[in-house]
This record gives structure tokens, C-alpha cells and sequence, in this order.
């Protein structure tokens, strides 16, 4: 709201695109602002209840919704001046509109048109989880009496989409994707990245979190919001990955970590995701290093 809101002049007789516009409240900021004319496009049928919203709010002659894949639509214009569009799944990535953002990019955008938002960064870090990962992976070691710890590997291989209090952190969180909407392509999405986490303190780590942050670069003051841990609440929360393994580390320690993402060959909204860690120490007890296969799905 604040990136379109606050930026009347970039809005004001634009023609707006809005990608995966649910009940349409991106659409009408954009109309709000003075675009000349919006089109809001959502595969689901929240379409109708869109519309019904767009008419009582009086802006049904400024903002033109459909419904359908948009690969398959019929625009009513031939290019668009601004894309908007809230596509972030969680983990940025799983179950994500971003390649629909990408081929309306590549097929409407005009030649010097905006994105909102236009950067995406995803964060990860080291947290200490023991008494959660012991009720959530160690339940599996006595169930009423019974041994079904063959479930062990399947719920290590979940990520938890959950909140982490800042208490938990022990590591400095660090980036390990940037997204340029102007510029990333969707061969993209597929990545891997090496990345070294540096413990705060004396801890234990059980599993990493991973958030992200996302940027408006293009608004007059540049806008930006995070899901991490350290600010407010957001309906993406963040995603827990539970490592085999519980480090222990001590403050100044270096973690080394690579993270391999790539969508699922059977439906592409869904992630394979790899974690490698290595905790090189001088003491030998606390040598630790392991793979972790997790699927987002």
C-alpha cells in the first residue's frame, strides 16, 4: 500500500497489470493513485467476489478483471507501464507466482516499465530449537509404546513453516539469494549456494530459519519489508529447516553451509530443497558434518 500509495506521480495515468490479484486491493491502491486503468488477473474464482468489490467501491470503470491463466488471457491492452503483484510464497519460492510475474514481464512490460516489488532477498541463520525439534522429530522415537522412528526421516524432511522468536537466533543471518524481478530469468530459481553462518554466542544449533526480505526500489524513498524474525508478525511466518545433527558451537565459529533449491520436476510449485553443513572445529567432540534433503510440498 505505502510503495503505491506514497508514489501517486509513478501511478498517476499508468496502465497497471496486477498479477494474481485475489480480491483486487492492489488493484484498486493503483487505481487509487491515479493509474488510467488497471487489469487484475486470478486463475481462482475470487474473481467474482473481486469484482463485486471493485463496483460497490465505485472503480469498476477504471479497473478490468479476469479471470484465466495468465498465459492464456486476452489483454485488453498490448503492453502495460507497471506490474504489481504480491507473488511471495513461503520461502519466497514454494508454491510462488514468480514465473507468472516473469512471462507477464517478458510479454506486457513496456520497454522502460516498473515491477512493484522489484528485489527479493532470502535470509538464512542458525537457531537454537531443542525443546520444539525433541516434540516434533523425538515423538517419533515412542509412540503409545510403539518404535516408529522410520517416520523420523520423513518429518526431517518437512520444513516447518512456523514462527522463530529472536531468542533463537545464534548465528548472523546471511543472504544467500537476491532476486532482480528486471533481470531473473526462471532457469534461476534453480540455485546453489555455499554461505557461512557465525555463531553470537555459546549455543546449540538444531536447525536453520530461513526468511525474506523484499524491496520497492523503484518508489521516490526506496520501500522495504522483512519476514524475518526480528521484526513484526507477516502471514509467510518463516521457514525451520531441522538439521540430523545438533552442533554445538561457541561464539565466533563458523558454520560452513550450502543450500541447493530447485523446483520439482512432477509440479514446479513445489521445492527440492538440499542443506550441507560442516563445523570445523580444534575440538574433535564437536566435529559435525551432514546432508539434509527436505521437500517443500
Amino acid at each position: 500500500m505505502n510503495a503505491i500509495m506514497q508514489n501517486k506521480h509513478i501511478f498517476k495515468d499508468k496502465v497497471v497489470l496486477d498479477v494474481g490479484c485475489g480480491t483486487g486491493i492492489l488493484s484498486m491502491f493503483a487505481a487509487k493513485a491515479g493509474a488510467k486503468h488497471v487489469i487484475g488477473v486470478d486463475m481462482s474464482t475470487i474473481i467474482f467476489k473481486a469484482r463485486e468489490i471493485v463496483k460497490v467501491n465505485g472503480l469498476e470503470d477504471k479497473i478490468t478483471l479476469i479471470q484465466g491463466k495468465m498465459e492464456e488471457i486476452e489483454m485488453p491492452y498490448p503492453k502495460v507501464d507497471i506490474i504489481i503483484s504480491e507473488w511471495m510464497g513461503y520461502f519466497l519460492l514454494y508454491e510462488s507466482m514468480l514465473d507468472t510475474v516473469l512471462y507477464a514481464r517478458d510479454r506486457y512490460l513496456n520497454k522502460d516499465g516498473l515491477i512493484f516489488p522489484d528485489k527479493a532477498t532470502i535470509f538464512v541463520a542458525g537457531i537454537e530449537d531443542g525443546d520444539y525439534k525433541e516434540e516434533k522429530i523425538g515423538f517419533w522415537d515412542n509412540v503409545y509404546g510403539f518404535d516408529y522412528t522410520p517416520l523420523k526421516e520423513t518429518a526431517l524432511s518437512e520444513p516447518l513453516v512456523d514462527t522463530v522468536e529472536m531468542k533463537a537466533v545464534v548465528t548472523d543471518p546471511t543472504p544467500v539469494l537476491t532476486l532482480d524481478l528486471y533481470k531473473v530469468q526462471p532457469s534461476d530459481l534453480a540455485f546453489s549456494c555455499p554461505f557461512d553462518l557465525t555463531a553470537r554466542r555459546d549455543d546449540f544449533i538444531h536447525a536453520l530459519v530461513a526468511w525474506f526480505d523484499i524491496e520497492f526500489t523503484a518508489c521516490h524513498k526506496p520501500i522495504r519489508f522483512s519476514t524475518g524474525p526480528h521484526t513484526k508478525y507477516t502471514h509467510w511466518k518463516q521457514t525451520v529447516f531441522y538439521l540430523k545433527d545438533v552442533l554445538t558451537v561457541q561464539q565466533g565459529e563458523k558454520v560452513e553451509c550450502s543450500l541447493h533449491n530447485r523446483p520439482n520436476e512432477k509440479n514446479r510449485r513445489d521445492l527440492d530443497i538440499k542443506i550441507q553443513y560442516r563445523l570445523d572445529t580444534q575440538d574433535p567432540n564437536r566435529q559435525a558434518e551432514g546432508t539434509c534433503l527436505y521437500k517443500m510440498c
